[in-house]
């Protein structure tokens, strides 16, 4: 049975907005944190399942991303992402009386890791699931990934339809949906008529873009590895661009605690790829949290 999601709103870092669903009404929360030019809506069957589990899903677009605000200041570095998830954290663990466990993808484990332990500070999660990404990763994956986002970053589609095109052309691995509404939930149309990702152009573009592989962001993610004492765990694509094999025993030997899963026949977007074997891993690690 589907869960019926609610909006929920929440307030950033920088005092931005920041739209999320929340599914569920009892039990500890799960914060949710989607990839880089996703939106919340990537997470809608792992939410389902969270709330079956008697836990509460909140899954948010983060800054610059979907019904989520574009910051001002073009503030897209990690850092910024970071800080956002930090207050979220807070917020939640505020409302609940326990600390969220934390399920991040991509950009948003990125984030969700370098929230989770500052110097001298508590841990913000209860728990931590990252999703497809390591403190280090294959550089031309990324280079890969963000060619991609890039090709049609101004111009747009003409069409939904177009855009699935060139989503599949990406894709070919992954069956076309019958349907485009769940890649309407990524697009947003603009006043001259043309489709455009649901995303701030300054995400990739501006002066305080993301900016993946550089020297200090793997320093600050592989300390922040150091730092996890809460239980986490690693689910790779076995097929990903990004995190090849190699990546993640490194992970292990700076996290030996974790635990880690290889899901077969899925690139980078894990869940979108093998939803079954994904929520399987997530089931299986929630279950015996508190």
């Amino acid at each position: 049975m589907t869960r019926h999601a609610e909006p929920v709103t929440f307030t950033g870092a920088s005092h931005n907005k920041l739209v999320g669903d929340v599914t569920g009404h009892d039990g500890p929360p799960v914060l949710l944190l989607h990839g880089g030019g996703q939106t919340r809506h990537a997470w809608k069957k792992t939410g389902d399942l969270i709330a079956r589990m008697g836990r509460v899903a909140y899954a948010v677009d983060q800054r610059g991303h979907g019904d989520s605000e574009w910051v001002a200041d073009g503030a897209y570095q990690y850092p910024d992402f970071a800080a956002d998830v930090r207050v979220l954290a807070d917020t939640l663990a505020e409302r609940g009386n326990v600390r969220p466990a934390v399920v991040g993808a991509s950009l948003g484990g990125m984030a969700a890791l370098l929230a989770n332990s500052q110097p001298g500070q508590p841990q913000h999660f209860s728990a931590l699931v990252l999703v497809d990404i390591t403190p280090r990763v294959d550089v031309e994956g990324v280079s890969k990934i963000q060619g991609f986002m890039r090709a049609n970053l101004r111009e747009g589609f003409g069409s939904i339809g177009e855009a699935a095109d060139a989503v599949a052309a990406y894709l070919p691995h992954r069956p076309r949906p019958r349907s485009h509404e769940g890649l309407k939930k990524n697009l947003r149309l603009h006043p001259d008529g043309r489709w455009r990702w649901h995303w701030d152009p300054r995400f990739l573009e501006g002066n305080r873009r993301i900016g993946a592989g550089s020297d200090e962001v793997e320093r600050l993610l592989v300390a922040a590895a150091r730092a996890v004492t809460i239980p986490a765990l690693l689910v790779r694509g076995a097929s990903s661009e990004l995190v090849q094999e190699e990546h993640a025993k490194d992970f292990l030997k700076l996290v030996p605690h974790a635990s880690y899963v290889d899901v077969s026949g899925a690139r980078h977007m894990v869940a979108g790829d093998r939803n079954d074997q994904f929520a399987n891993a997530i089931e299986g690690f929630l279950k015996y949290l508190k």
